[in-house]
């Protein structure tokens, strides 16, 4: 069953920052070495599974629920910007499945942390928040995830790097497919109109309608509110009202 859970205090602008997409300086791309998704957990670490649409918030929620309950922030988002941004760096057209999934068979990810923070290497080539922010980047990344090879290696490899850690994950697909076993799940949606004003006020001119038709409809891993998450409308939330929710339903389950 799903919940909901609204309120009317808005947010402020100087949360939307690239930075919840991306930790500047933290994400890094080249030729590294693969992370192996190798059976059943060992143990059973906290996993806190974040998702939403584009500009919903979901981003600066879960950093600041890693930081409330000090274990590890990873962006799944991030991943996906950055073999996107490996892509169209190595002059593959995002549009042909077949090179992108041949040049996806020869990048090795390596998973890591950083001051409670996921770090993703991807070869050597450490990336600024302008790089992983660019309009290519932003224009494609939809095409890039939709593609079911992608979703399943960057899948596995979330898992690897959770089954170690334990994780605040944000997405679209993290409570869905990703980790549908774990009881800590929310939504973190806002009505269209928000979100593009939150868009906007980041300098990110994406259309939010296109994404959400993307997300939504692909055939690998849609995006979709998980049937026993928590969903909050942080349209008239702060984001101090979304994390004190979060942080007390995870505390209390």
């Amino acid at each position: 069953m799903v919940s909901r859970i609204r309120s009317e205090v808005g947010w402020g602008k100087e949360f939307f920052t690239f930075l919840r997409e991306v930790d500047s300086g933290k994400i890094v791309a080249g030729d590294g070495v693969s992370v192996q998704d190798s059976g059943p957990m060992s143990s059973h670490p906290l996993i806190i599974a974040i998702d939403g649409p584009a500009a919903s918030g979901k981003s600066t929620v879960a950093k600041r629920v890693a930081r409330e309950l000090e274990i590890v922030f990873v962006s799944s988002g991030a991943m996906y910007r950055a073999f996107t941004w490996w892509i169209l760096e190595n002059g593959v057209d995002p549009e042909k499945t077949n090179a992108v999934v041949s040049l996806l068979g020869e990048t090795g990810f390596v998973c890591g942390e950083e001051d409670a923070m996921g770090t993703i290497s991807i070869g050597g080539r450490r990336l600024t928040s302008a790089e992983m922010s660019a309009e290519a980047v932003n224009s494609n990344v939809s095409v890039i995830a939709a593609i079911p090879e992608v979703r399943s290696r960057l899948v596995s490899e979330q898992r690897a790097y959770a089954r170690e850690n334990g994780v605040v994950m944000e997405g679209r697909d993290i409570g869905s497919v990703v980790f549908p076993e774990t009881p800590h799940k929310f939504y973190i949606d806002a009505s269209p109109e928000v979100r593009e004003q939150r868009r906007r006020a980041e300098g990110i001119r994406d259309s939010i309608a296109a994404r959400d038709r993307i997300d939504s409809s692909r055939k690998a891993s849609p995006l979709v509110i998980p049937d026993d998450a928590t969903v909050v409308d942080s349209s008239f939330l702060s984001v101090e009202e979304v994390v004190d929710r979060v942080v007390s339903a995870v505390r209390g389950q």
